[in-house]
């Protein structure tokens, strides 16, 4: 029976479990995009602390695409040797991982940089109102979304995960509520999916094949005529044969609003989008518990589940789920001495 510490493998790729440390934005880069010491301090220690794959933070393709101005970026070669850095610490750690690029759309506050959307409709009442994307400017995007995919070769990521999750720029396309679009890229599904479907065969088109690529999705708006799972399954059906090799299931973001959150609140959502698609799924969700996470993998729920707040609370937690669940896991050599082996 598969468990959380049973081998997982994706194309190429070989998880020694099926813990994920998902992107979370730290927002410590300076406003050159480069990584620092300390990024590459944070995702070693987790790769110490036993997680099977870490997917860092939403790099951004363009400094327009930014977050913010201390978001990591991976639009410019001289961006490369300090993502490396941080890929060889990890590997030389005992982890494999992943790059997740993005757009922020307009949720982007980056100073002193034009907000661009597929509607020109502003996140909220304090926000900018963004200039809806000409057709020239969709292309633009995608093709620094494979100039980044290049620069993550040659970093040496063993996966990327495209953020299309969260209201960033692919989340917009998708959603109805962000997406009032009259031509080709606005309407129905299959429309809204064109530019995640380009952006895939811009980013297939020159990373490795035998390399997985990983979609971020929000499978639940959380607002009336928005998105449900059922939706992002259909659209992902249209676009999974350019490439798609695993789907993280999240949830929210695109509006201001907050959702009712408790532990695996958003496994079910991905339960929806593995039945449909029949593609493999990460989720999570507030999980903080070895033995519930482990039932995810067991009850075939997930194929790998992702742990982000408690993994920042502690980034051995793998370590500690493997005592509490019998599981055979060697600690690292210099931390024998504190390991409860029961």
């Amino acid at each position: 029976m598969m468990n959380l510490f049973t081998e997982y493998k994706i194309k190429n790729l070989t998880l020694k479990n099926r813990i994920v440390m998902p992107p979370m934005c730290m927002y410590v880069a300076p406003k050159t995009g480069m990584a620092t010491d300390w990024h590459i301090l944070h995702y070693a220690t987790r790769a110490v602390g036993g997680a099977g794959l870490i997917v860092i933070e939403a790099t951004a393709v363009s400094p327009e695409g930014r977050l913010t101005s201390n978001d990591l970026g991976i639009w410019e070669d001289a961006h490369i040797p300090g993502l490396a850095a941080i890929v060889k610490a990890v590997h030389d750690n005992g982890a494999k991982i992943g790059i997740q690029l993005n757009h922020g759309g307009r949720k982007c506050e980056a100073a002193g940089m034009e907000i661009e959307a597929p509607s020109a409709i502003p996140y909220d009442e304090n926000s900018g109102v963004p200039k809806a994307m000409a057709k020239g400017d969709i292309a633009e995007t995608a093709a620094q979304f494979e100039n980044a995919a290049i620069r993550a070769e040659k970093a040496g990521f063993d996966l990327i995960q495209i953020h299309a999750a969260h209201g960033y720029l692919l989340n917009e396309f998708l959603s109805p509520l962000t997406n009032r679009r009259q031509d080709e890229y606005g309407g129905c599904h299959e429309n809204r999916v064109r530019f995640l479907g380009e952006v895939l065969d811009a980013v297939r088109s020159v990373w490795p094949r035998e390399k997985p690529v990983e979609v971020r999705i929000t499978a639940e708006d959380y607002g009336e005529g928005g998105n449900r799972a059922e939706d992002l399954a259909a659209m992902l059906n249209l676009v999974k044969d350019k490439g798609i090799d695993s789907v993280n299931v999240s949830t929210g973001g695109l509006i201001n609003v907050v959702p009712k959150a408790f532990p695996g609140y958003q496994v079910p959502h991905a339960e929806v989008i593995r039945t449909m698609t029949g593609l493999p799924v990460v989720a999570g969700g507030l999980l903080t518990d070895a033995v519930e996470v482990n039932h995810i993998v067991e009850e075939s729920r997930a194929d790998q589940v992702f742990l982000g707040r408690e993994l920042l609370r502690n980034p051995y937690w793998p370590l500690h789920a493997a005592r509490a669940l019998g599981a055979d896991v060697e600690w690292p050599k210099p931390y024998k001495r504190a390991d409860r082996k029961k």
